[in-house]
């Protein structure tokens, strides 16, 4: 797992590559741009334009282009406190321990606590569903001889968090937009080996 993490680090570093030689009143103006776009919507963490936006959001963290104020974001952006930047909140499974993630800084931006009312418990009920699912995949050698067979707990966990993430995706992401201008969600779970295409869209009706 350790070597999979760096191959995959090294392979972001080289795409980031591709934005290192903008200099910064390009960087800016692009990041500007590409909120304009994700305005409106709820974006998978994996989309790739969001994962562009993400490389190029890193770069400019590091030399501090939102605090340069180089350009001006879209109007329905409010400045986010954790390090200057419009607010774009990530949700995550673990949204109660750490609140709505700044896709900026990936520092907390929202408490859990500070989550409006409106949309808090169904997060919390959610968030308290996908905890013990995402638990099998760490159970000690005890607990998972503690079942029948393993390998099938597990897939049957599998099953159930990529039920979960779409929930979270499709259902209280856009809930977050009657609060944000935008929304990012991870849709996959790397301990259970869920990826980004196991999660579908539910059906139109």
């Amino acid at each position: 797992m350790a070597n999979l993490d760096s191959e995959v680090d090294a392979l972001w570093k080289e795409y980031a590559l591709a934005f290192r030689d903008w200099d910064d009143h390009t960087l800016a103006r692009w990041l500007a741009q590409t909120l304009g776009q994700l305005e409106g919507r709820v974006w998978r963490l994996s989309h790739p334009l969001l994962e562009s936006y993400r490389l190029a959001a890193q770069l400019a963290h590091d030399r501090q282009i939102w605090f340069k104020r180089l350009a001006t974001p879209p109007a329905a952006y409010a400045i986010a406190g954790c390090c200057r930047a419009p607010v774009l909140p990530l949700l995550t499974r673990d949204v109660r321990e750490n609140g709505l993630l700044c896709a900026h800084c990936n520092e907390t931006l929202v408490p859990f606590e500070e989550i409006p009312a409106a949309v808090r418990g169904q997060l919390a009920a959610w968030a308290d569903a996908y905890a013990p699912v995402h638990a099998v995949a760490h159970w000690d050698e005890a607990r998972q001889k503690s079942v029948p067979d393993y390998d099938r707990a597990y897939e049957a966990a599998a099953q159930d968090a990529e039920a979960l993430l779409a929930r979270a995706g499709f259902e209280l992401g856009p809930r977050l937009l009657e609060f944000c201008p935008a929304v990012v969600w991870e849709d996959h779970d790397e301990c259970l080996e869920v990826r980004p295409e196991d999660i579908v869209a539910p059906p139109e009706t």
